[in-house]
């Protein structure tokens, strides 16, 4: 079976040394160099390439997101697993959009380096739990700050009433009749809710309702 090669990118001797330790327990893992900064990673890739870059993040000369977006750039094939102390959105997002394939924490048990490792190799993406979480977080967050920001939760009950009844095509004069008001009264409430969504005319409006699955397309 042909064995992973792995190159073990870190400006701490100590930990390239572990980490090469604990790689040959397995036996389908190869680690074939090691580089304590990104212009050296970069120089021992382009003299044999690996399979799976293992990077630190901060490391003097280039550090580890610039050399991430490097290798994806020149070289598209060889996956990077971002193997650092950090575990908050500050890294994880930026690792993840430069490219990499993995996050992983250094507090990882050896298990869980491999499993990252094969993941990696295979084509697919390995996150650790505490990355995973963190990008929960920020996801529900930014879903939050969304629908804060969604001018649908402006609106009132009576013109949600008086919105669905006009993207489902009703004119005034039936709206009216429905809501027991004036077909003055409908149009009030249609200028109001068209201002506070921004909208201008009734396709536009029908198309947000679609949208908002206010009613069905």
């Amino acid at each position: 079976m042909k064995k992973i090669k792995v190159l073990i990118v870190d400006d701490h001797t100590l930990v390239r040394a572990g980490v090469r330790a604990l790689l040959s327990l397995s036996s389908d893992i190869e680690v074939i160099g090691e580089a304590s900064d990104g212009l050296e990673a970069l120089e021992k890739i382009r003299q044999n390439p690996p399979d799976v870059v293992l990077m630190d993040l901060a490391m003097p000369v280039m550090g580890g997101l610039e050399t991430t977006r490097r290798i994806k750039k020149e070289y598209p094939g060889i996956q990077v697993i971002v193997l650092t102390q950090y575990d908050d959105s500050e890294y994880v997002i930026p690792v993840i959009e430069a490219g990499a394939r993995g996050f992983v924490t250094k507090m990882a048990a050896f298990s869980e380096l491999a499993t990252a490792i094969q993941t990696a190799y295979n084509g697919d993406s390995y996150l650790s739990p505490e990355a995973a979480t963190v990008l929960v977080k920020d996801y529900q967050q930014k879903t939050s700050l969304d629908d804060e920001r969604d001018p649908y939760k402006l609106l009132t009950d009576r013109e949600k009433e008086v919105l669905k009844l006009v993207a489902e095509g009703h004119t005034a004069k039936e709206i009216a009749s429905l809501l027991v008001v004036s077909p003055k009264t409908v149009e009030w409430y249609k200028t109001r809710l068209m201002n506070k969504l921004n909208i201008h005319n009734k396709t536009d409006l029908i198309r947000y309702a679609i949208r908002k699955r206010i009613i069905l397309s």
